[in-house]
């Protein structure tokens, strides 16, 4: 870890509000005293860094763009490939523990425009839309010409879109949320009653737990700014969502930093606002087989008939453990899910 972050860290000015024990509220002051200490005298970040280098990465040219991604082959060319979209606030190190459960595929794992291990974004217009288009070139350039796309969060939306932009490719999905917009924009007469219900859940997450996202939607140049400066701010931004849309302690303290160090290293948490900022065109349907995988602690978990009137889900795998970030907290079964889908691909 560079001087310079000990130093930051070591120059915190604690803050203090009348509710900085209740983590209804968000970080508390205990728990973000406890990482920043061991974040700046026991941490260190080039182990976790060295151990990140080590995957197999690749960049490809993707239009006018460069996408860097992580290329894992199986030892049979004719083995199918799997195509794996990470979220927010996370990186390509959500799936660090599924990559070896599907060594018999080809496993692809891009890292998204504007987020850590990404080549550098300086211009607008990174729309979820745009990404998708980057990542059809970029899977053409790395010769994929069909494949199964999984995801969740920012990446399950991608993943909509992609299989929308680009049907002769993507031969099923699996997805682990149905892409959030859609919620703001359903009509409920027209759901099953289940469905319909699910939209009243929905808007109350989004009314009592949606704050960060009208943030970095609306004034992304002004939440950059106190996050990328400061690395307190940045752990109590990502920790609290980190801790909270998990099922249990999912995390070590020191797998939290390094989820954390990775966008202070590489200097993305701007940029990784870039699809709450962007307009998304979303598809009314999408005929693509589905494999959707709910897991029970995750923030806002669909029923399937709400799934259905969007997608063409062959299979709903509901899960009694795992929340938001599956793919980690419940390796295992994500695999085997993405598994379903690889089946569905034929």
């Amino acid at each position: 870890m560079t001087d310079d972050i000990r130093k930051r860290l070591h120059r915190t000015r604690r803050v203090t509000t009348p509710w900085s024990n209740d983590e209804r509220r968000g970080t508390t002051g205990a728990r973000l005293d406890e990482l920043l200490e061991r974040w700046e005298t026991g941490y260190d970040w080039g182990v976790h860094e060295r151990r990140i280098g080590e995957f197999p990465w690749a960049t490809v040219r993707a239009g006018d763009h460069d996408l860097r991604l992580i290329h894992q082959r199986s030892t049979n060319p004719g083995a199918p490939v799997v195509v794996l979209l990470h979220g927010w606030p996370d990186s390509v190190l959500r799936f660090e523990r599924v990559l070896p459960l599907l060594a018999d595929v080809h496993v692809v794992v891009p890292a998204l425009p504007g987020f850590p291990f990404a080549a550098p974004l300086t211009a607008p217009g990174m729309s979820a839309n745009r990404i998708a288009g980057i990542l059809a070139d970029g899977l053409d350039a790395l010769g994929c010409s069909r494949y199964t796309v999984s995801g969740g969060d920012v990446g399950g939306t991608i993943a909509e879109i992609l299989a929308a932009q680009r049907p002769d490719r993507v031969a099923a999905l699996h997805l682990t949320n149905i892409a959030p917009q859609r919620a703001l924009t359903a009509d409920p007469a027209k759901l099953a009653p289940d469905a319909a219900a699910y939209l009243g859940r929905a808007a109350q997450w989004f009314r009592t737990e949606g704050g960060y996202i009208a943030e970095q939607s609306t004034r992304p140049n002004t939440l950059a700014v106190a996050l990328g400066d400061s690395p307190a701010g940045l752990a109590a931004w990502m920790v609290e969502k980190l801790e909270s849309w998990s099922d249990g302690p999912a995390f070590t303290t020191d797998e939290l930093l390094t989820w954390v160090s990775a966008y202070w290293a590489t200097g993305t948490i701007g940029t990784s606002f870039t699809t709450y900022v962007e307009p998304v065109d979303l598809p009314d349907r999408i005929d693509t087989p589905t494999v959707l995988s709910v897991f029970r602690h995750d923030i806002k978990p669909e029923p399937r008939s709400y799934a259905e009137a969007f997608l063409n889900i062959r299979d709903y795998v509901e899960h009694q453990a795992g929340g938001h970030f599956a793919a980690w907290e419940q390796p295992e079964a994500y695999a085997d899910d993405v598994r379903r889908a690889v089946k569905l691909a034929g």
